[in-house]
């Protein structure tokens, strides 16, 4: 401290102040911690990365450019990451703590149009007002890696990973029924529509059937099931991920249908044993076959039912409480393990909104006695219930005035009648397969994921298709496909891709086959550039490949997600 005179010849101390300047002491060491590169991060190979160290990956949930400015739920979870990120390289940890910016898709495109700006331009001006929040804060990242989705050097990647899985057969084109939302004038993810409205601006939306992309997530049921158990996570989340993959083990069963030749109704069930208390069946509304089942005098007040249950999510749908719907569609069905002459083998059909068609094969057999959604159903319609498993000794039953559910004998079942359930199941599997009727099947809750967008803000899929249907992927050597510059970007009023609007970027030569060819104008959604960045985010100034295996092997996996 420094002496200052004072009265007389006694020399006094000047005060120190503890005084906390926000406005000087920040910016100085922040400027200090950028000038030394303090957060930087050293891949194996490079100068300066020491191996000695253990390693730790503290991975925050990038965000939206989708709006001027971040907000206090963005630093809530930042400055917890940060938190653990400071005290690992305390402990000697080689630390990798990266942001950058979800910057495709709907919530981006969605602030330029409400801003009458480009999204070009809105995203570049939030993202440096993000980045410059961000460090205000004072948030140990390293900046060398920061990533935006939007950057063709980033998605160049995304569609070299697309063209990866479409060569596998894991991305394919269908037509599915999918959420549709008239007012975003695009197709949405399940995940994205709630009770009936878009998650973003909450718009109604209505199911409708679409030719989509879609990935093929299905073909990992069972590994998605297995790697659940060694997940450090919440046995209550893990109960959740496994009911909404949702493995089903029984058996497909075929029906005949009067008017169908050669055709029929394929229904899955876990309770093949039940097929003798089978009263009627259901389809779903939107099952492919309804139009050919609904006799002309039922015709109409099938449609406006149809049209009615479009615009009901499959949550509100499914939801067991509710009060159950249907219509008669004039067809009936043949029980195939029963004689075609007994009256009961013949089964009306209906269709009503509790079936899904994305699950199974969007139609069932009702068993009302044996399963409480078809037992309220039939009181409700007035549908025969038929007790074709005894409960056990104690436990009520069809006598008693309810449904019974569980495993019990069987009786009334032809040939079946007196097994435990257990084998009750087996032995009627055996009858299907021998009257090649049905078969065994494991089926799963969980759909393949809805890959496509009417929109303008997204990468666009590298695939070019000829008159004669072939579809020839873009060369990696030609990639990125470069989102074309359109002055009006918005949402057609048909419904189409704003990208069909750009034409001298739509038509090209294959390279494949030098014949003429169009590019596909639909876009991913934001996930696609979302589901991988943490590799990125591995290796990012890589223009060789994605990230390479070794800095994937030393920085994975993850350590700390938030």
């Amino acid at each position: 401290a420094r002496r200052v005179a004072g009265r007389g010849n006694e020399p006094r101390r000047a005060a120190l102040s503890n005084a906390y300047e926000p406005a000087e002491i920040e910016p100085r060491w922040q400027q200090r911690w950028e000038a030394e590169g303090l957060f930087c991060a050293r891949n194996p190979g490079e100068a300066g990365f020491d191996a000695s160290r253990p390693k730790y990956y503290v991975l925050d949930m990038f965000p939206y450019p989708s709006g001027s400015g971040l907000h206090v739920g963005h630093a809530v979870g930042y400055i917890g990451t940060d938190v653990v990120a400071r005290r690992k390289r305390m402990e000697g940890c080689n630390v990798l703590h990266p942001m950058g910016w979800d910057a495709f898709g709907l919530p981006a495109e969605q602030y330029a149009i409400q801003t009458g700006k480009h999204p070009v331009e809105t995203t570049a001006e939030n993202t440096a007002n993000f980045r410059r929040q961000l460090q205000k804060i004072g948030l140990s990242y390293d900046w060398s890696r920061e990533v935006n989705t939007s950057d063709p050097r980033y998605y160049r990647w995304t569609q070299w990973l697309f063209k990866r899985l479409y060569e596998r057969g894991l991305a394919y084109q269908s037509e599915v029924p999918v959420w549709w939302c008239e007012e975003l004038k695009t197709v949405l993810a399940n995940e994205e529509v709630i009770n009936g409205r878009s998650e973003r601006g909450n718009h109604p939306c209505v199911r409708r059937p679409l030719k989509q992309w879609m990935l093929r997530i299905t073909a990992y049921a069972e590994r998605l099931l297995a790697d659940l158990d060694g997940l450090d996570w919440p046995e209550s989340i893990k109960i959740q991920q496994r009911e909404w993959i949702g493995r089903s083990e029984g058996a497909r069963i075929r029906f005949g249908v009067g008017g169908l030749e050669g055709e029929g109704l394929e229904v899955f069930t876990t309770r093949p044993d039940t097929l003798w208390g089978a009263t009627f069946m259901v389809v779903a509304p939107e099952h492919e076959l309804l139009a050919r089942l609904t006799t002309d005098d039922r015709r109409a007040e099938v449609e406006a039912y149809v049209a009615a249950a479009a615009r009901k999510s499959e949550v509100e749908r499914a939801e067991v409480d509710r009060e159950k719907t249907g219509v008669f569609t004039g067809c009936h069905a043949l029980n195939p393990l029963m004689d075609p002459a007994d009256p009961g083998a013949r089964l009306p059909i209906f269709v009503a909104d509790y079936v899904l068609a994305g699950y199974g094969t969007g139609a069932i057999m009702a068993v009302p006695g044996h399963d409480q959604r078809d037992f309220e159903y039939a009181r409700k319609f007035d549908l025969p219930i038929r007790e074709v498993v005894r409960p056990p000794e104690g436990v009520d039953g069809l006598a008693q005035g309810v449904c019974f559910t569980g495993d019990g004998t069987s009786v009334d079942s032809g040939p079946i009648s007196g097994l435990p359930t257990p084998q009750a199941k087996l032995r009627t599997i055996e009858l299907l397969v021998e009257a090649g009727a049905g078969e065994a099947q494991v089926t799963y809750k969980l759909r393949d994921w809805l890959f496509s967008r009417q929109r303008y803000w997204g990468e666009p899929f590298p695939l070019l298709h000829e008159d004669d249907g072939t579809i020839t992927p873009v060369p990696d050597a030609d990639l990125p496909v470069e989102l074309p510059p359109m002055e009006d970007f918005s949402p057609s009023a048909d419904g189409s891709a704003p990208l069909a609007r750009a034409s001298d970027w739509v038509g090209v030569t294959s390279p494949a086959t030098g014949r003429p060819a169009r590019r596909d104008t639909d876009t991913m959604p934001g996930w696609a550039g979302s589901c991988w960045y943490w590799l990125r985010f591995m290796d990012p100034s890589n223009d060789q490949a994605a990230f390479a295996p070794e800095a994937e092997r030393y920085w994975g996996p993850v350590d700390l997600y938030v």
